[in-house]
């Protein structure tokens, strides 16, 4: 693979209204929002473009038995990083550096927040409310779904009010989501369809998912969203894009009150600035702060627009809870790449004793054929039999598990060890509370339950002491109305700099238990009125 299309020329764009540091999902419907809307934008990408005619290569090399080739790239000096705490977190396990971001490589399941989520502190007496609440992003939860083109059949009886339905049909439910409904049945237990921002049928975008099962971490066909169509759409409406220009620091005027410019460098290694009215920092949710923190200077000793000390502070992810096995059945694992069915019975909490658990049942649990036969060293009837004995009987249930926010888990710089341009790498600090210990016991139960109903032989369980994260970086500078205690405004501006906005997953005050592109990519919309108005 050649991996990349590489921007010409990185020098900086004179007159620019906005500068957009980051190409994924948020900084990409910021870039598109402002363009259309007769703006000069620039977007600096620190990773590269990568060629779209390369996608089912790329998939080819995910499914070769023994290739550990990374797929998108990430890895050595450039990626380095170090984690500290009670739990080792693999930062680089789910990090894409490249125009489209992690939407490359994500499974695409696009839900709402639930209104509980904006008022826990209010509600269960936990955590912190947000400065906004569910009505007030409700339009532009709207918005996301008609730009991300969101499947959804609108069937979730534990969902928050909606204005309208999904803009596309929903995926129909799988072989095995069948199976689990009537385990469900007898449980009392409701499901639901799940929300995918990906093609059920063709759109202008792109033709219809066939069903290839690589999502995660490649879709071949490009039916499932990728952040490169609103970068491609702010390209048309005059925007510009300069790949492989990482920002070393953002600068600021005398007075500390306004960014001036994003120092970047290029491959070739010359460093230039890009001046702009406006600046939008979307480079994640670990990305983000660490830019923050490189940025000190003597007005802010401790890092760029963190005079509140939250600047990577407050660390959240999503924990994984799981159990599987296999049934004496047909279970057709594997068809289906993605999620159909989940249920947020569970979800809302009744006090503080426990998170929000979002329960999934699963399609790709056990090896697929394909998995099965390269990695076997028999042919004829003897692989034949040994696919038909380790593939189609697997079934599988996971959940979503919330982590509340604690302020000793945080993103910070390790001053020990940098990377290719000679900057301290981010320090992942992180660990479980028991609160959370609590909810991953409670999604466990759960799920043995609806297994031990279906008559399923329990192979594998992932509690509290196997979970791992879900890769959903949030928090790391967070929302609020009071700036000695948070980041950034109720229009994602800074409160210390007027014309520094971010967007995306850090600016979460808590982080519920749903995936979180679909809250990124409405708050980011948000963001780009707020700023559009400004201009």
């Amino acid at each position: 693979m050649s991996g990349t299309q590489s921007s010409q020329d990185r020098t900086p764009t004179e007159n620019a209204d906005v500068c957009v540091v980051g190409a994924g999902p948020a900084g990409a419907l910021v870039a598109d929002r402002l363009a259309s809307a007769g703006h000069e934008v620039v977007v600096l990408e620190a990773g590269p473009r990568f060629d779209p005619e390369e996608r089912e290569e790329r998939m080819e090399t995910h499914l070769r038995p023994g290739d550990d080739t990374p797929i998108w790239g990430m890895g050595g000096p450039r990626d380095a990083y170090t984690s500290a705490g009670d739990r080792f977190y693999p930062l680089n396990a789910a990090r894409v550096k490249g125009v489209g971001g992690s939407t490359l490589h994500w499974q695409g399941m696009v839900m709402r927040m639930h209104e509980q989520d904006f008022r826990l502190d209010s509600a269960v007496g936990v955590a912190e409310d947000w400065p906004i609440d569910y009505d007030d992003l409700q339009p532009y939860y709207a918005a996301a779904e008609a730009a991300l083109g969101v499947a959804g059949a609108s069937d979730n009886p534990f969902a928050p009010p909606r204005e309208e339905p999904h803009p596309l049909p929903a995926f129909p439910p799988s072989h095995s989501d069948s199976l689990f409904a009537d385990a469900c049945e007898e449980l009392g237990i409701a499901t639901h369809s799940v929300p995918n921002a990906r093609n059920s049928e063709p759109t202008e975008e792109a033709g219809a998912c066939v069903g290839y099962g690589t999502c995660r971490p490649v879709c071949p066909s490009g039916a499932k969203y990728d952040a490169t169509r609103h970068v491609d759409s702010a390209q048309e409406q005059g925007a510009r894009v300069i790949d492989e220009v990482p920002v070393q620091r953002l600068d600021h005027d005398d007075a500390g009150d306004r960014v001036t410019a994003a120092v970047y460098v290029t491959p070739e290694g010359e460093e230039y600035r890009q001046e702009a009215d406006e600046f939008v920092l979307a480079a994640g949710g670990v990305e983000t702060p660490r830019l923050l923190l490189l940025s000190e200077s003597e007005q802010y000793p401790d890092g760029l627009a963190n005079s509140s000390g939250a600047v990577g502070r407050y660390f959240m992810d999503h924990l994984f809870a799981g159990a599987g096995g296999r049934l004496d059945q047909r279970t057709r694992q594997k068809h289906v790449g993605f999620n159909t069915t989940e249920s947020h019975q569970f979800y809302d909490r009744e006090d503080a004793s426990r998170g929000a658990i979002k329960l999934e049942f699963l399609n790709y649990a056990g090896p697929a054929p394909a998995d099965i036969a390269m990695g076997a060293e028999q042919f004829g009837d003897d692989l034949l039999d040994q696919v038909r004995e380790g593939y189609g009987n697997h079934i599988a249930m996971g959940a979503l598990v919330e982590q509340f926010p604690r302020a000793e888990n945080r993103i910070t710089l390790d001053r020990s060890r940098t990377d290719d341009h000679g900057n301290p790498v981010p320090e992942v600090v992180w660990s479980l509370d028991e609160r959370t210990r609590r909810t991953i016991e409670r999604a466990n139960e759960i799920q043995r339950a609806v297994l031990e109903e279906l008559g399923a032989d329990i192979e594998w369980v992932v509690g509290p002491d196997s979970t791992g994260p879900a890769y959903h970086h949030m928090g790391t500078t967070r929302m609020g109305a009071d700036p000695e205690s948070s980041v950034v405004d109720t229009d994602l501006r800074t409160h210390d700099l007027g014309n520094l906005t971010i967007a995306g997953s850090s600016v979460f005050v808590t982080g519920g238990a749903m995936n979180p592109t679909l809250t990124i990519a409405a708050l980011a919309l948000k963001a780009a009125d707020a700023i559009d108005a400004r201009l």
